[in-house]
């Protein structure tokens, strides 16, 4: 059986908000593909040691989604940038929660040579990209968006254009523009000692 087409998922994912349960028995082998890609884009850029893996991550978003039922699903675009916000909060929450030893600094068991290239503020570094981004979003919410899809969704500008229904070159711009906004946003925090 071959992967199905966008507008199969489509039609599957619009039978579901519907409240047709036999289409999410459908739905689910045709997203989870994807769904795991996202996912392992996701924990790539996760500390090594995090207890949260990628099948955990792909899980918890599933049991977010189940209550995202009766939503109105435009598309399969419109699906997986609701799966990408939801692993991103899943990561954030996460982060938000993780236990911290004195000082600040995120208790790991390492080896003393991963202690000189892992980062110990990787999961404030994740919250505090998360706070710039919901400000970004606040400012302007095409730009959020584009950072969601690209930076934490693992979308080409191609895909980002699509999903958006704007242009490659609007993406490209938008992209440069959130980056630089992020950009200066991260530096305040950190010259502020957060």
């Amino acid at each position: 059986m071959g992967e199905p087409s966008s507008t199969e998922v489509t039609q599957l994912l619009q039978a579901w908000g519907a409240g047709e349960e036999s289409a999410l028995k459908d739905l689910i082998p045709s997203v989870q593909a994807e769904l795991r890609r996202l996912a392992k884009h996701y924990m790539a850029k996760e500390y090594p040691g995090n207890l949260l893996q990628t099948t955990a991550l792909v899980n918890e978003a599933y049991m977010r989604l189940i209550d995202w039922r009766k939503a109105s699903w435009k598309d399969r675009a419109h699906f997986f940038c609701v799966s990408a916000r939801l692993m991103r909060n899943i990561l954030v929450d996460n982060a938000r929660r993780s236990p911290h030893v004195e000082g600040g600094g995120r208790a790991w068991q390492v080896s003393f040579d991963e202690a000189l290239v892992v980062s110990r503020n990787k999961s404030k570094e994740l919250v505090a990209v998360d706070d710039a981004l919901k400000a970004l979003q606040a400012l302007d919410p095409r730009k959020g968006e584009i950072v969601e899809l690209r930076f934490f969704g693992g979308l080409s500008v191609e895909e980002t254009a699509e999903v958006l229904k704007v242009s490659r070159i609007t993406v490209i711009r938008e992209w440069n523009k959130a980056k630089a906004w992020l950009y200066r946003e991260l530096s305040k925090e950190e010259s502020n000692g957060a």
